[in-house]
């Protein structure tokens, strides 16, 4: 294609590159397909094309097989999701980052081609399972990929961006699916929001074939030399200083000490504690979700229309709207991962989360029916939740599954991981329906407890990982002997970093008071 490899950039400049020609796009295109198709269920065109979707023009039990129907092709995405990041399980090593980036788009492609020009209702449901499997593989590697490449003190803000694409993809197809809604009797209304995502994963597949694979899968491999020459340009150093040289030492001790292993190795647990920390990415990701964020996403517009009783067009404007809180909750993230810790946005989001439950129980309740200043506090509490949301479990998630993981089964426990997301995104979007019309607000108050439940779990069992290298991430859990040690080490290992160096790196994020004196310090380190 006559592109310079990395573009002929370095340092800071290449780490921006490739947040913003692959990061940016790949997660864009993940939140764009987690609302699209939420928004064309209502168009006549759409459904005069599947009729065996169609729950506007139907009632009684037709109506009900129909929406059943519905459910399951809608939810078949989420499937192909599982199977996509499953199989990164295997692949992600076999292959490497990159190949595995460019492959899983290449399939995405596929999926939304076949979608966009269905006139069969087989193929849409084809479409909807090779989309899932393509979207599935690239969100179990880009945050791998970004993790590697990351110095320790710019990886928080690095892989937190990908909250803020997720947020920018679900709301763009907020928008265009509003534009569209006024498209009447034509099937570009629902064909151009479905093969949009294209341009999208073009521009990733494009641009991935010129950044750097991660050093740390390179050294895996025995590629010793390229990992040397990537880990240069990504720090704009001499590929022969020490500083590079002391860099794959590291690598090369923590791979000898852990070891080569299987992937199958991260069910056993022993001295190195893998299943440990793939439990702990696992049930971060699984937070993601039963937080409830995906019962506010895809019913948005229900919401607002069904329970709030608003009209369709004005229901359509704030669900859309509500998706930019997501892009401003991920900016502030970005801002302050690397600053407070990641300990910190989960406990805090978790407990905001839980009252914002709380309040939308409260104001869509039967006694609140007809009250304006309830439905002003409910659209209120909707916004503060998609903010919330965005800033402690978005793409926070993703980071600290990626950095749970040791190198050898890195790839395994991140696939692993994400699957566990698709598998929680398909078991409420199947639950939702049947909990709103079975206990109608009373089902929010299942997510201000499940909230309130986070809470306590991340403060006794999450370790902080600002400021650590990957493989002082590594010493944590090897310093650690039950599920209870891996906090209180990290704290440990905080403050001994800070008697050497005078400044803390790897913090303890809110913890203690970080306080930066040697003597206080020392104090600490003897009790």
């Amino acid at each position: 294609m006559g592109l310079k490899p990395y573009l002929g950039l370095r340092g800071n400049a290449l780490l921006r590159a490739a947040v913003l020609l692959v990061v940016a796009p790949t997660f864009t295109c993940y939140g764009y397909n987690m609302s699209v198709a939420g928004g064309l269920l209502t168009l006549d065109a759409f459904n005069d094309q599947f009729p065996r979707m169609d729950t506007i023009h139907t009632s009684g039990a037709l109506e009900k097989e129909n929406s059943t129907i519905q459910g399951t092709v809608i939810a078949l995405y989420t499937v192909g999701g599982i199977f996509g990041a499953l199989s990164c399980v295997y692949l992600g090593d076999l292959l490497g980052r990159k190949k595995v980036i460019f492959f899983a788009n290449l399939v995405g492609i596929i999926g939304a081609i076949l979608m966009a020009t269905s006139f069969q209702f087989a193929q849409f449901i084809v479409a909807r399972l090779v989309l899932g499997l393509g979207i599935g593989g690239y969100v179990a590697t880009v945050p791998v990929w970004q993790s590697e490449i990351s110095p320790s003190h710019k990886r928080g803000s690095n892989v937190v961006t990908d909250g803020i694409f997720v947020g920018v993809g679900v709301t763009v197809a907020l928008w265009i699916d509003l534009g569209f809604f006024f498209v009447k009797d034509n099937s570009v209304s629902w064909r151009f929001p479905l093969a949009f995502q294209v341009i999208l994963s073009v521009i990733a597949m494009i641009f991935i074939t010129v950044m750097p694979e991660s050093p740390r899968w390179l050294i895996k491999t025995g590629q010793q030399e390229k990992a040397r020459h990537v880990m240069a340009a990504l720090q704009d150093l001499d590929p022969y200083c020490d500083e590079i040289t002391t860099g794959i030492a590291q690598v090369e001790t923590t791979l000898a000490v852990c070891g080569s292993s299987s992937w199958k190795d991260m069910f056993t647990n022993g001295e190195k504690r893998l299943f440990h920390r793939a439990y702990l990415a696992a049930t971060g990701q699984m937070f993601q979700q039963m937080c409830g964020v995906n019962l506010i996403t895809y019913y948005a517009t229900t919401i607002f229309q069904q329970y709030l009783g608003m009209d369709a067009v004005k229901s359509r404007i704030l669900a859309a709207a509500m998706g930019l809180m997501q892009p401003f909750g991920g900016f502030l993230a970005f801002q302050t991962i690397d600053r407070l810790g990641r300990r910190p946005l989960m406990l805090y989001s978790a407990g905001a989360m839980a009252v914002c439950m709380a309040l939308l129980a409260g104001c869509t309740s039967d006694s609140a029916a007809n009250s304006t200043g309830a439905l002003v506090v409910a659209v209120i509490a909707l916004y503060c939740f998609q903010f919330i949301f965005t800033v402690g479990y978005s793409g926070l998630t993703f980071l600290y599954a990626a950095e749970m993981a040791p190198l050898q089964v890195r790839a395994a426990v991140s696939a692993v991981s994400t699957a566990t997301v698709w598998v929680f995104n398909f078991l409420l979007a199947e639950v939702t329906p049947v909990g709103f019309s079975s206990i109608g607000s009373n089902y929010y108050i299942v997510f201000a407890c499940i909230n309130a439940f986070i809470v306590p779990a991340v403060y006794f069992f999450f370790p902080e990982t600002k400021g650590c290298s990957l493989e002082e991430i590594d010493e944590i859990f090897i310093r650690s002997k039950n599920i209870w040690d891996p906090p209180k080490v990290a704290r440990q290992m905080a403050l001994e970093r800070s008697v050497q160096v005078g400044q803390p790196d790897c913090e303890s994020s809110g913890d203690n008071n970080g306080s930066n004196d040697d003597e206080y310090v020392k104090q600490e380190l003897k009790s």
